[in-house]
């Protein structure tokens, strides 16, 4: 049986882009940047950050003490740990809030937290403690 028309035609289409893909193909293979020595790889970092193809100049390099160098995080002060506040509030119920000398953060506080009966307006050291809801205050004393 013969072939129509249309199917000579796409049979002509489909070999034309084979011999295209084939075409394209060999361009790569003949235009390829793989096997690059290394050299043309190598990129350099200049005084001023910035990349450059030039090696660094030696005469420019400046020395680094190894023993000056500090491994690790910064290391971190440590608070006061008795911090001063004003009682501003004081609870029948027990509890109350001192507010920080330094921060003026409000802390919060429970007497029995304290070892001597305080009142409102009373100035006290403590030791700030982290709890389930925020900070709290403890082993209360009266400053004099």
């Amino acid at each position: 049986m013969a072939d129509s028309f249309s199917k000579k035609e796409n049979f002509k289409k489909k070999q034309q882009k084979q011999k295209e893909k084939a075409q394209k193909r060999e361009e790569r293979k003949s235009s390829n940047n793989k096997g690059k020595s290394l050299d043309d790889m190598i990129m350099y970092v200049d005084a001023n950050g910035q990349l450059t193809s030039t090696p660094p100049d030696n005469a420019e390099r400046e020395e680094i003490d190894i023993n000056n160098i500090q491994l690790g995080a910064a290391p971190i002060e440590e608070e006061e740990i008795r911090k001063t506040g004003i009682i501003t509030f004081f609870s029948e119920k027990g509890y109350g809030f001192i507010t920080e000398d330094r921060s003026k953060e409000n802390i919060f506080f429970h007497s029995n937290n304290c070892t001597e009966p305080v009142k409102k307006g009373n100035k006290v050291s403590y030791e700030k403690e982290k709890s389930p809801k925020g900070f709290s205050a403890i082993d209360i004393k009266i400053v004099k």
